[in-house]
């Protein structure tokens, strides 16, 4: 009997919600009035409590909204969503500025009452000062007013950037009356364009730059023609160049961005953007994190150059090919991997069923940090292809999460974790227990199979279920810490990357996979050959990083573009210190690069390698321990997962490692042989 539990509504009535929430925010700013408005000392009770209460009750609201928007868009929903942006926009830069709150929140913290606090709450009034400060409690008029107006450019302009790609993502297809150019395309592809041509009353087949439509015709497809027709639809998505030039066009939105960005970082007193953003990160400075990225190059660098050089000899040898472009990469290196290896992603797909990843998924948690899943019945859901589960430990509930794991039209692309509800505890004395979004775009069953997933998709999967267990298992009660709130965002990504470790793991992989006709476990030679492969082509994978993280750093750095020209200048500069690969001269990357332009990792994105340099190190005490190791795993649950944001990174990780990270871990299991001792 499923226990009945506090969950999110996804009954969202489009029409009035643009008013709902703006009575919801009215409702909230009279509340944090009256706080200010008090007389009494400042303590946890009478001021951080209820302020937790009005976050609570918004986030509520607007969690699902966002959520649908992201999973379940259409016209409707996203004109109402974006009429609601700048009115979320200017609530958070009011509250950011309130100098009554902020004087409240600083006596607070000066207080001997702040002596009483547990260490939880103390990093949370903490937080609260800096990020006070970083919204601009101390700016005078008219600089206050430009930080708020900013503030809303940006959430509009980040909207419309993600809407662009998504609209540009959903407005190219290429559609086949027969197979005749999908010659090498794997069958599970070909029936997944043929439902697609269904789904759009069409007959043949139908292709999209959805990732499961996508890389099939990449890896696969002997016709290059076609294999360069959808990398230029890929590559140009959103911009001037390409089959859609013009018609989605992000170019502007990214200048506009970039110098909202740049004077917003003025305003607060910054010398640029990429500053303001290290201000609530592990990393110090812009040049530590340069610094770190170029160290990462120079020791990838000689084996990235080999790498390429054996992908040319192997295309010119076996094909005769002697000039390979972007869109011959991923063809030529399929087949190199299958000669090598003689293992491709493809044939993995049918060992890899989803039920069964899961199954092993749960199963691989649950030893590790004592717990077990249960589905729900009889739950509100936004589509078929959801469904919910809730997280027990010891018989009881601690956590509830969704999975949405198909792609479909109408929902962004990627991968993700979302909080819906976080953990906190209630004036009551009870604990509201956290609520988590997982969500994926994995090829959908088709023609009576499961979806079937290569070993790169089952490493997502347990990627994003890292998320969710930081999110989940946090034992913090503080609303503003726990979980993955608070947690610096440059070590955020330590528990999806660490859970990554598993999926290849000898003594689990038999626990994720079962052939999905016979339950036939993964043969041992098939095993072996993914182990083996486990590195090829890491040098290479590891510069294309570099370069990613690198153009998003120094676009923060330097002084804003005047137009879309110099970014494109940019990222060329970038790709010529640090890539080993071609890039033809139209690729416009940047304009669909969403992480950094609509997805929070403005100065940033260098935070995958800085927390995968934790998540090797941290996982080097299992290796030493023993993967399935109980003591270890309660351990790393207790000293990094339970602890959220509470505290320091470093210090967690510290607590967990007995000493500060190398990043030594990261380039052994990468595979690579230093040129140098490295940092």
């Amino acid at each position: 009997m499923t226990q009945q539990v506090d969950l999110p509504r996804f009954d969202i009535n489009i029409e009035s919600l643009v008013s709902d929430l703006d009575a919801l925010l009215k409702q909230c700013k009279a509340e944090t009035d009256a706080l200010v408005e008090q007389t009494e000392a400042a303590s946890w009770q009478n001021l951080m409590q209820p302020m937790e209460e009005i976050g609570d009750k918004i986030s509520r609201f607007w969690s699902p909204v966002s959520h649908i928007n992201s999973v379940k868009n259409s016209d409707e929903l996203r004109a109402a969503y974006e009429n609601c942006l700048p009115i979320m926009s200017q609530y958070y830069s009011e509250l950011g500025q309130n100098q009554g709150l902020f004087e409240r929140v600083k006596a607070l913290a000066e207080s001997d009452a702040f002596n009483s606090l547990d260490t939880a709450q103390k990093k949370a009034v903490s937080n609260s000062l800096r990020d006070f400060k970083l919204s601009g409690v101390a700016l005078e008029e008219p600089a206050r007013k430009r930080y708020a107006e900013l503030q809303q450019q940006l959430s509009e302009l980040g909207s419309g950037f993600s809407n662009n790609v998504l609209d540009a993502t959903n407005g190219w297809s290429l559609s086949l009356d027969n197979a005749d150019r999908l010659t090498g395309v794997p069958e599970s592809a070909l029936a997944l364009f043929k439902q697609s041509a269904v789904a759009k009353e069409q007959e043949g087949y139908r292709l999209t730059l959805d990732f499961p439509s996508y890389l099939p015709v990449m890896q696969h497809a002997e016709d290059r023609e076609l294999r360069r027709e959808l990398y230029t639809a890929s590559a140009t998505r959103a911009s001037e160049q390409g089959p859609q030039a013009g018609q989605w066009d992000n170019g502007k939105k990214m200048v506009e961005i970039l110098a909202c960005r740049a004077e917003l970082a003025k305003l607060l007193g910054f010398e640029n953007y990429a500053e303001l953003s290290l201000a609530t990160k592990m990393a110090e400075s812009p040049q530590q994190v340069i610094d770190f990225l170029d160290d990462l190059a120079v020791q990838s660098r000689a084996q990235a150059e080999e790498e390429f050089a054996q992908l040319q000899e192997f295309a010119e040898k076996e094909y005769g090919f002697t000039a390979l472009e972007a869109w011959d990469l991923p063809y030529y290196s399929e087949r190199l991997r299958e000669q090598r290896y003689a293992i491709s992603q493809e044939a993995l797909r049918p060992y890899f069923p989803l039920p069964k990843v899961v199954d092993g998924l749960f199963e691989v948690v649950g030893q590790l940090f004592d717990l077990s899943f249960e589905q729900a019945d009889n739950v509100e859901l936004w589509h078929d292809d959801a469904s919910c589960y809730h997280v027990l430990r010891k018989g009881e509930r601690i956590a509830s999460f969704y999975f949405d794991l198909y792609a479909r039209e109408h929902k962004r692309g990627g991968a993700w974790m979302s909080g819906a509800i976080g953990r906190r505890e209630l004036p009551s004395g009870d604990l509201e227990k956290p609520v988590a979004f997982l969500v994926c775009n994995f090829t959908p069953p088709t023609d009576g199979k499961p979806s079937l997933l290569n070993h790169n998709e089952v490493t997502t999967l347990f990627h994003e279920f890292g998320h969710g267990l930081h999110h989940m298992l946090t034992q913090v009660n503080t609303a503003e810490v726990a979980g993955i709130n608070g947690v610096a965002w440059d070590a955020v990504e330590l528990p999806s990357q660490f859970l990554e470790n598993w999926c290849w793991a000898p003594e689990v992989i038999p626990l994720i996979s079962g052939h999905y006709q016979t339950g036939e476990a993964l043969p041992e030679d098939m095993l072996n050959k993914i182990l083996a492969a486990k590195n090829f082509q890491s040098a290479m994978q590891m510069l294309r990083q570099v370069e990613f993280s690198l153009f998003d750093l120094k676009l923060h750095i330097a002084e804003p573009p005047k137009s879309a020209d110099d970014i494109q200048s940019l990222i060329k500069n970038v790709r010529k210190q640090v890539s080993v690969v071609p890039s033809p001269a139209f690729n416009r990357f940047q304009h669909s690069f969403s992480h950094i332009f609509a997805g929070g990792y403005a100065a940033g994105y260098y935070s995958y390698k800085w927390a995968e340099v934790l998540s090797a190190d941290a996982f080097s005490l299992f290796e030493e321990n023993g993967v399935m190791d109980k003591a270890t795993g309660e351990r790393f649950l207790n000293e990094i997962l339970e602890r959220g944001g509470s505290a320091e990174p470093m210090e967690l990780f510290k607590a967990f490692r007995g000493r500060e990270p190398s990043n030594q871990a990261l380039l052994r299991h990468s595979g690579i042989q230093t040129t140098g001792k490295a940092a």
